[in-house]
């Protein structure tokens, strides 16, 4: 998240936000801090980052997106070359 004034920066952290609490915190009563820490965790590093679709990244997960940048797959839409 960016400083005061700079609202555009927030946004993603914002979207994610809402995100975390539609899709995990509100579904759930947690017993104490490490239980909810634990789901966070859970939440973000096993599911957002690996299953999760995403429309910035044309509706792949985090990590597919990666493997496909790094592979040399993943192409510019305007020029058609490889970012490798």
């Amino acid at each position: 998240m960016s400083l005061r004034g700079h609202c555009l920066d927030n946004a993603v952290a914002e979207s994610f936000f809402h995100s975390l609490k539609a899709e995990r915190v509100e579904r759930n009563v947690y017993e104490n801090r490490n239980e909810a820490r634990a789901d966070l965790f859970d939440y973000i590093e096993m599911f957002c980052n690996r299953k999760r679709l995403h429309s910035h990244f044309g509706y792949v997960s985090p990590d597919e997106y990666e493997n496909q940048f790094i592979t040399g797959r993943l192409r510019s839409e305007s020029t058609g070359f490889s970012y490798l």
